[in-house]
C-alpha cells in the first residue's frame, strides 16, 4: 500500500506538470501523460531504469525478467502449474519450453529425492550404524 501511495503521489506531480495534455483514464501504471501503456512505453522505461542501475541497456530487455521470473518460481519449488497462470499462460507447455530454464542441475533434485527415500543416512560411512 505505502508504494502505491507514493506512487499515486509521483504520478499527481506529473499530472499537474503536464497541465491539459494530461489524459485522466483513472490508470494506475499510465505514460507521460495519462494514457495507457503500450510495449514502446514500457521498453523506454525500462532502459532509463536498467541504465541507472549501472547496466548495459542495449543487454536487457523486459523479456529476460519474465524468463528469470518463471524460472526463479520453478526452482522454488512452484508448481509450474501456478507459474504459467501468473505469467498468463492458457497451459503449461510454453510456460516448460520457452521460458523455464532450470537454475541448478537436476542431479540435485534427485540427490534430495534419496535423501529424503533414504533419511538419515547422509553423509555416512559404510560400516556405521544408525
Amino acid at each position: 500500500m505505502e508504494a502505491l501511495s507514493e506512487h499515486r503521489e509521483r504520478q499527481q506531480v506529473r499530472r499537474e506538470a503536464t497541465g491539459r495534455r494530461w489524459q485522466n483514464l483513472d490508470l494506475v501504471f499510465t505514460s507521460e501523460i495519462g494514457t495507457e501503456l503500450d510495449a514502446a512505453n514500457v521498453r523506454r522505461a525500462f532502459r532509463k531504469v536498467v541504465q541507472a542501475a549501472g547496466l548495459d541497456p542495449a543487454m536487457w530487455t523486459p523479456r529476460e525478467l519474465r524468463h528469470s521470473f518463471v524460472s526463479l518460481l520453478s526452482s522454488s519449488g512452484v508448481p509450474i502449474e501456478d507459474i504459467s497462470r501468473l505469467v498468463g499462460h492458457a497451459s503449461t507447455n510454453v510456460t516448460e519450453k520457452v521460458y523455464r530454464h532450470e537454475l541448478r542441475p537436476v542431479l540435485t533434485e534427485g540427490a534430495m529425492k534419496m535423501d529424503e527415500i533414504f533419511p538419515g543416512q547422509r553423509g555416512r560411512k559404510g560400516n556405521e550404524k544408525p
